[in-house]
């Protein structure tokens, strides 16, 4: 297997809200819900950058098509990493996600390397961390508190 991962599908309990939020709340590029003809087949997907794609599908169309139970989504299995430019825009990305309807898990701080990041729960309870880590990227806002 190559080091590479091309999708990360998410499982979301409403398609369509779950679109509206990363759509239109978040501003994620996204040629909307395909795969509507098909039974069990609906699924958006979002281009994110260096060709790496976000699906997002129902919980219960993954039940159906891997042969699993659906179960509750534990915040803390896996996170979902979206590192930043410079410290403000944590601050910035954090407030977009509260104002999309996410549910802020822990405001943005200073964290034990010496970058900022705070966490935020999308409506299906996945875990986002907005990240600037001083080590990968340069600041330009390195003095704000």
């Amino acid at each position: 297997m190559k080091p590479r991962i091309s999708v990360l599908t998410i499982g979301v309990a409403n398609l369509e809200e779950s679109l509206a939020f990363y759509r239109d709340g978040l501003g994620l590029p996204t040629e909307g819900i395909v795969g509507r003809e098909f039974e069990h087949g609906a699924v958006a997907f979002f281009e994110l950058a260096g060709g790496l794609k976000l699906g997002i599908w129902a919980q219960d169309d993954i039940a159906h098509d891997t042969n699993l139970p659906k179960t509750a989504i534990s915040p803390t299995s896996f996170t979902i990493g979206h590192n930043v430019a410079h410290r403000g825009e944590v601050d910035e990305v954090i407030e977009q996600a509260r104002q999309a309807g996410a549910d802020i898990v822990k405001a943005p701080e200073g964290t034990f390397y010496g970058g900022y990041a705070g966490y935020f729960r999308d409506p299906n309870g996945h875990l986002w961390e907005i990240v600037w880590n001083p080590a990968n990227i340069p600041d330009d806002d390195a003095a704000l508190p």
